[in-house]
C-alpha cells in the first residue's frame, strides 16, 4: 500500500518566485537575487515564459534558463529552479543536460548542487505561436510531458560526468487523471495552488496513482502558493500537510516586506 503519511517534523521552507524577469532591468532581478538569499530564503524561482503574463503584454522580458544558469554562479546557498519549466520548449534529453549542467554550475562548497527541475506541460498559448511550437492541447502537452521525463531520468545516468546528486523533481498541477499520476510516478516535490479543504481529496488521488505506480510517496513534498492568501490560510496548508511554501513577487518593485513577514512566519512555525 502507499504511504501518504507525511514527516510531520519535515521543517516549512519559503521559495520566492522572482518574477520581475518581466517589466524589470536584470540589475534589479540580480539585485533581488542577492538581496533574497542574504534574508534567508530557501528557495528561488523564476518562471519559463517568454512574454509577460500581466501587465504590458510587450514588456520588457528575460528568457528563465539562461537566467537559472546566471543564478547558478551568483548564489552560494540556496536551491533554485524554474516554476516551471515548460516541455514543450526543448527536447528531453536537452532539458536533462541542462539542469545537470546548471547543478554543476550551483555546487559551492557543499557536496552536492542546489538545482531543482520543475516542470510542467506548458499552456500558455502565445509562448507557442511566438516561437514556433505545436500548441495542441492539454492532453498531448501532458502525453509529452509523460514521455520526457523517463527520457529525462535515463539521460542524467549517462551523462558524463553525471549530476551531483539525485536532481529534485518538482511537477506543478493538478489534474487527477494525467498530472497526479506523473507526481506518483516521477515526482519529489508535488506544487499546486490547491486550498487546504481540497488537498485531502488530491491526497486520495495520489495514494491510488501510487499504489498503481508501487511507489512509497511518505517522502513526497508538498508545496502550494501564499501568493493573496494570509497566516490563517497558511496555517491551514501547514495543518494539511504543506512543507514548501511559495510567494510570488513582480517587478520592478520587489516586496521584500512582505517576503520578510512570510519569513517571520516561516521562523515562528519551526520555532
Amino acid at each position: 500500500m502507499a504511504d501518504l503519511s507525511f514527516d510531520t517534523d519535515r521543517p516549512v521552507r519559503l521559495g520566492v518566485q522572482l518574477a520581475p524577469q518581466h517589466h524589470a532591468s536584470y540589475a534589479v532581478i540580480r539585485d533581488a537575487v542577492t538581496r533574497l538569499e542574504d534574508m534567508g530564503v530557501d528557495v528561488l524561482f523564476n518562471w519559463d515564459h517568454f512574454y509577460p503574463l500581466s501587465g504590458d503584454p510587450d514588456g520588457t522580458h528575460f528568457e528563465g534558463w539562461s537566467m537559472l544558469a546566471a543564478w547558478a554562479e551568483q548564489t552560494e546557498r540556496v536551491e533554485f529552479g524554474p516554476l516551471v519549466n515548460c516541455n514543450s520548449y526543448r527536447n528531453a534529453d536537452l532539458q536533462a543536460d541542462m539542469a545537470r549542467t546548471i547543478d554543476h554550475i550551483s555546487k559551492k562548497g557543499g557536496d552536492t548542487g542546489r538545482f531543482i527541475f520543475a516542470t510542467g506541460s506548458g499552456w500558455f498559448e502565445r509562448d507557442y505561436d511566438e516561437y514556433g511550437y505545436d500548441f495542441g492541447t492539454a492532453g498531448q502537452r501532458l502525453d509529452a510531458l509523460a514521455e520526457a521525463l523517463p527520457r529525462i531520468e535515463a539521460r542524467w545516468a549517462q551523462l558524463n560526468p553525471e549530476p551531483t546528486r539525485d536532481i529534485p523533481i518538482l511537477i506543478g498541477g493538478k489534474g487527477e487523471q494525467k498530472t497526479l499520476r506523473l507526481v506518483a510516478r516521477h515526482a519529489d516535490i508535488w506544487h499546486s495552488f490547491v486550498p487546504a479543504e481540497g488537498l485531502p481529496g488530491k491526497f486520495d488521488v495520489l495514494k491510488r496513482w501510487a499504489e498503481t505506480e508501487q511507489r512509497d510517496l511518505s517522502t513526497l513534498v508538498i508545496s502550494n502558493e501564499l501568493k493573496g492568501r494570509g497566516e490563517q490560510d497558511a496555517r491551514a496548508l501547514f495543518d494539511a500537510g504543506v512543507r514548501l511554501f511559495t510567494f510570488g513577487v513582480s517587478g520592478p518593485e520587489v516586496d521584500f516586506d512582505g517576503v520578510r513577514r512570510w519569513l517571520d512566519w516561516r521562523d515562528a512555525v519551526n520555532g
